[in-house]
Parts: structure tokens; C-alpha cells; sequence
């Protein structure tokens, strides 16, 4: 029986395991466009604003745009401004941006508010638990929530030119909500 000189395995086995393989790559897209379909549940978590204290799931109803973010974090500095015009444009449509200090010294915080006035929630977890449960892996990080509490995106950093995209899928969300 001849073999492939590259592989050693015949050519009959050689075909049929690829065309296994490719079966296999099939049979698992439907799972995976079903899993894609459906955002996962965002964790409830606490936040501590300098008012108040207060559950995330006590805002479902709203779309939701949930940033951490530290003193130090340069891309920072940029979002703020960008935050309060979102914040600005679109809350009288249900939409609330929730931005959480992660420094462990808040006056810290306090100086950079001072700096770079913030118009939406500002809470506070000098311990990083509500960024440990987040799986948060760099600063910024924001997190777009739909109105049922699910997870519809992740965005790591801050740059210009990402904002006309996160821009729309917040415009989509309070579309695709508002029209059911």
C-alpha cells in the first residue's frame, strides 16, 4: 500500500482523517453561534459610590456601561470626557455609564476628579473585587450591559479611534431594547 513520504500514513487515512476533522469543525459552529447568540449574564456585583451603595442589577431596565479605571491609567484621561458626552447624549434613553475607581489610595481618585469632572456614577473598590469578578486585564476596561443584565461587550483600553464603534453598539443596544 503506497504511504505519504511526508507523513508516513497511507492515503486513504490520511484523506479520512482530515475529512473527520473537518465534521468535527462543522458539528461544533452551530454550539458556538448558539453560545455567541446568547450574551452571558453580567455578575452582580456592589458598588460603593461616595452616596451610596448599591447593587448593578438594581439598574436592569437601563443599558449599562461599566468602566474601571485608576488614577494612573493615561487612556484614562481621554475616556472621561468621551464618557460624559455619552453619558450626556444618550440617558434620557435609559442609558447610565458606571465608572469604578480601582486605586487603593482614593484621594488619589479625587485628584484626577478634580482634573477630569466626571457627569455619571463614580464608585469605588480600593480592594479590586468587583474587577476580580470582571476578569478585568488592563485599564480601562468597560463592559456594555443590555437592559436584561446581560454582557453584550468587552473593551480593553481607550483609544480615539475606537470610539465611533463603541459608540454604535450603545446606539444599538438602546435601539434593540427600546423597539421590544
Amino acid at each position: 500500500m503506497p504511504h505519504d513520504q511526508t507523513t508516513g500514513i497511507p492515503p486513504l487515512k490520511h484523506a479520512l482523517t482530515r475529512l473527520l476533522l473537518i465534521l468535527a469543525i462543522i458539528a461544533a459552529l452551530p454550539a458556538a453561534a448558539e453560545s455567541a447568540g446568547k450574551p452571558e449574564a453580567a455578575p452582580d456585583i456592589d458598588i460603593r459610590t461616595a452616596q451610596r451603595e448599591f447593587r448593578l442589577s438594581s439598574l436592569r431596565g437601563n443599558v449599562i456601561y461599566l468602566d474601571f479605571w485608576a488614577s494612573w491609567c493615561t487612556p484614562c484621561r481621554e475616556s472621561f470626557p468621551w464618557m460624559n458626552r455619552m453619558e450626556q447624549k444618550y440617558s434620557a434613553r435609559g442609558f447610565k455609564i458606571i465608572a469604578i475607581n480601582l486605586d487603593e489610595d482614593r484621594s488619589r481618585a479625587e485628584v484626577f476628579l478634580k482634573k477630569y469632572p466626571a457627569r455619571f456614577t463614580i464608585g469605588f473598590d480600593a480592594a479590586g473585587k468587583s474587577a476580580e469578578i470582571f476578569d478585568v486585564r488592563g485599564m480601562p476596561s468597560s463592559y456594555l450591559i443590555d437592559r436584561q443584565g446581560k454582557l453584550i461587550t468587552r473593551h480593553i483600553g481607550f483609544r480615539q479611534k475606537d470610539t465611533a464603534g463603541l459608540e454604535s453598539a450603545i446606539r444599538s443596544a438602546l435601539n434593540r431594547q427600546e423597539s421590544k
